[in-house]
């Protein structure tokens, strides 16, 4: 539970973009185009229903004809090339009067509890163009254009649970559709990806219209969602416990699950070495200008070269092949190439694995209570178990508690500033559970046989840290284990841990507390779900092998 493992985490089959697909195939969800109405100019709306066994849900689209200087990536941005809203049924013409003076706007509008979600995204203009450019010439874009960016939009944002009057997260956690998490914002991202496509192919037809043609399938799959991420995602983990235990706890008893399987079949023997070299291309493909990324990719590629070495000579049908491979990996790959492993173990093992989806959810107000009978002297030793590396920490040195957590006035989002502007210091939030365990620590010395009760009441500033300790105690993957204000704490590694979980690729930081990513690349579109595969795109295929003539 160190950042730095947790920062080093891949997808899986327990993401949640491919629960969602998983579930849709599983399901025979239906999907309509139900309007599209944009001109050749690349302005309207369209609308995206999906019809599920008991519901529809429907994604709203509005196309804008954005000016090149007022395209950014932050999310105080206030104009977009395009804005979303995942409706609650299928919208008639009334909502969508309602949701277009309104999700254009985004924080400057209102939505209602009918809608589940609010979104936007800016487009790629190189990519975008040069798409455009070659449909309406009649030709198929550049396949290493695309490689080299691998989407035409990126969202900057896709809120839920609330905000800005969108339905809360009780009003549907109740729906098996929804039970797990994010499941919303994945569908809306879906859907998004689609519009986005039928957009650029709807452009170059307008601009050229006999001669224009559509994306070629193969290449279109190539497409995913962009997505520029910065820290008002990172705070999230620390403020939900339970929820991040559910999620390690998932993955480490698939992880288990495998490794204690006595045999593989040759059937799953096959399918790991393939995607054993689906990994090793894709690190070959994963491109980073960051610092930190640009070695943890060169690391994750000589693991992957060393693995797909190792699996030549490997007998993966003798006794507890997959066990024997993890403990070579223990000693033989980074924490990169250790983590892409796990990923790796789970693809040929779907009905082992896959049902521990079901509970990556949690209610975590069951787990909020602070029991207040506990004697302290239990609360001590669990601040001790749990807090061991924490309390080892010099608290006094100034490297060790560098940075502040707060929250911007402006945009009421979580920000990371500098403990020697002494002028935030009055708005830290209590995201350093390891300062504030060695705080409540000291007191707790001459606190005496007390209650857990007695002693807040006398020291209620330690309310929020005693309330994790025990929880941290009943859930053994609720804490990170590191120091989270320290001057050398990365919040990148914050960010791909919950990127990781909702199934994103191709990390690329822009710096230390903002990343751009890659969601649903390769994964099939609605029309092609019925018909094929629903869960074989979380790692890209590998290349055609050139042909004696092309050679």
């Amino acid at each position: 539970m160190t950042l730095r493992r947790l920062g080093s985490f891949h997808q899986s089959r327990l993401s949640f973009m491919r629960q969602l697909l998983r579930r849709l195939k599983a399901e025979a969800w239906r999907f309509e185009k139900r309007a599209f109405e944009i001109d050749a100019r690349g302005v309207g709306h369209a609308v995206y229903a999906v019809h599920g066994p008991e519901r529809s849900y429907s994604l709203v689209a509005f196309a804008h004809d954005l000016a090149p200087e007022m395209r950014s990536d932050r999310v105080i941005a206030t104009a977009r090339d395009a804005t979303f809203t995942l409706f609650d049924g299928v919208p008639e013409d009334d909502d969508i009067a309602r949701l277009a003076a309104n999700v254009p706007r985004q924080e400057a509008g209102r939505i209602s509890e009918r809608e589940l979600s609010l979104s936007r995204a800016n487009r790629s203009v190189r990519l975008w163009d040069h798409v455009v450019e070659r449909l309406a010439a009649g030709r198929q874009p550049d396949a290493g254009k695309i490689a080299g960016v691998g989407y035409l939009m990126r969202t900057t944002a896709v809120y839920g649970s609330g905000k800005f009057g969108a339905a809360d997260r009780e009003a549907i956690a109740g729906r098996e559709e929804f039970r797990g998490p994010f499941q919303v914002e994945m569908l809306s991202v879906y859907l998004t990806r689609a519009f986005v496509m039928d957009l650029v192919e709807h452009i170059a037809r307008a601009r050229a219209p006999q001669t224009a043609v559509a994306l070629d399938p193969g290449l279109r799959r190539r497409f995913g969602i962009g997505n520029s991420t910065g820290l008002g995602m990172a705070p999230f983990l620390l403020n939900h416990p339970a929820l991040l235990n559910n999620w390690i706890a998932a993955r480490e008893e698939a992880l288990a699950r495998v490794r204690a399987l006595p045999r593989a079949g040759a059937a799953e023997a096959a399918q790991f070495r393939q995607m054993a070299a689906r990994a090793h291309h894709h690190a070959r493909l994963w491109q980073s200008a960051h610092p930190v990324q640009v070695r943890k990719v060169a690391a994750l590629r000589a693991d992957m070269e060393r693995l797909v070495g190792h699996l030549d000579n490997a007998d993966l049908r003798a006794d507890r092949p997959w066990d024997r491979l993890w403990l070579w990996a223990c000693d033989a790959l980074s924490e990169e190439g250790q983590e892409q492993l796990v990923s790796l173990l789970l693809e040929p093992y779907g009905d082992l694995v896959d049902d521990l989806g079901e509970d990556m959810g949690a209610d975590e107000m069951a787990e909020w209570r602070i029991d207040g009978a506990m004697p302290l002297a239990e609360l001590r030793r669990i601040v001790e178990e749990v807090y061991a590396r924490a309390l080892a920490t010099d608290w006094t040195d100034a490297q060790a508690q560098a940075r502040i957590w707060y929250v911007s006035e402006e945009k009421l989002e979580p920000r990371l500033g500098e403990r020697a502007d002494a002028a935030l210091e009055p708005y830290e939030q209590p995201l350093c559970p390891g300062r504030d365990a060695a705080r409540l620590h000291a007191d707790l010395a001459g606190a005496g046989d007390a209650t857990v009760a007695e002693f807040l009441l006398r020291h209620p500033e330690h309310r929020h840290i005693a309330r994790r300790a025990q929880i941290a105690a009943r859930l053994p993957y609720a804490e990170i284990r590191d120091n989270t204000i320290a001057a050398a704490m990365l919040p990148i590694d914050l960010l791909r841990l919950k990127l990781s979980f909702f199934g994103a690729s191709h990390f690329d930081p822009r710096s230390d507390r903002w990343v751009r990513i890659n969601m649903y690349q390769n994964a099939p579109f609605p029309g092609e779900l019925a018909h094929g595969p629903a869960d074989d795109w979380g790692l890209p295929p590998l290349p055609e092998p050139k042909s004696e003539a092309s050679r």
